[in-house]
């Protein structure tokens, strides 16, 4: 059986899922899932500008009042729930967590506890992160020892 973590910001979508569990055609794949929720206000001006840039200047409005920290663990922990159900559905393995510090410590961590095979980062475009080569996956590339696959949702929920 192959082995993926998927790392995710949000609930999959139903693309997201037809998206991931196909890539490795008719092969067995055990997803262990890994849930960030939304950041602290650090990153909120980060998020203001990739809305911007991708030309959602209501998002960009609206970030004061995104939930952040302990009002996101309940959102997270449903949105996480919310992907294992559908990735189950779609008849693969699926286990999950959050996490909440240190994102990627508790990647490199799951990566060598599940023996993975490789690593899929699955988020919105955050054209500011990308650009300077801050985002999830381009740093993982050097931290995990695996593959590292990046992928953007196909929709918002």
């Amino acid at each position: 059986m192959f082995t993926s973590v998927l790392m995710i910001e949000k609930a999959l979508t139903s693309a997201d899922v037809e998206f991931v569990t196909t890539l490795h055609g008719d092969e067995a794949v055990a997803f262990h899932v890994l849930l960030q929720p939304r950041g602290d206000q650090a990153d909120r001006l980060l998020r203001a500008i990739d809305d911007v840039a991708l030309g959602e200047i209501d998002e960009a409005t609206r970030e004061g009042r995104t939930p952040e920290g302990e009002a996101a663990a309940s959102q997270g922990e449903q949105a996480l729930e919310v992907s294992l159900l559908a990735l189950r559905a779609s008849g693969s393995t699926a286990e999950g967590r959050l996490i909440e510090d240190h994102p990627l410590d508790a990647l490199k961590g799951l990566v060598d506890e599940v023996e993975a095979d490789e690593v899929i980062v699955l988020t919105d475009p955050h054209y500011v992160e990308e650009f300077f080569h801050r985002d999830w996956a381009s740093r993982a590339r050097h931290k995990v020892g695996v593959p590292v696959l990046k992928l953007f949702s196909h929709s918002k929920v």
